[in-house]
């Protein structure tokens, strides 16, 4: 993963990265609900292969997300 997605986490969530997996952060604003952002990661998960690794929750409502996934061949699955 490189230094710009590294930097778009939480302090803490960089440092236990495994190699194995791609991982993306999400930010999910204050207006998305707490069902509109589960049925939105539901999505992701069934038809991507995400996986929920992390969620942290701010004072202002939004939402910090760490999805993972296994690493396959080159065009095997769509992108986020």
């Amino acid at each position: 993963m490189t230094t710009v997605a590294r930097s778009r986490m939480p302090a803490g969530w960089a440092g236990d990265l495994s190699e194995d997996y791609e991982w993306v952060p999400l930010r999910l604003p204050p207006d998305v609900t707490r069902l509109s952002a589960s049925v939105r990661l539901s999505i992701e998960a069934q038809y991507r292969g995400w996986e929920l690794t992390k969620v942290r929750l701010y004072t202002d409502g939004s939402r910090r997300v760490l999805l993972r996934r296994k690493k396959t061949a080159l065009g095997e699955q769509p992108a986020l």
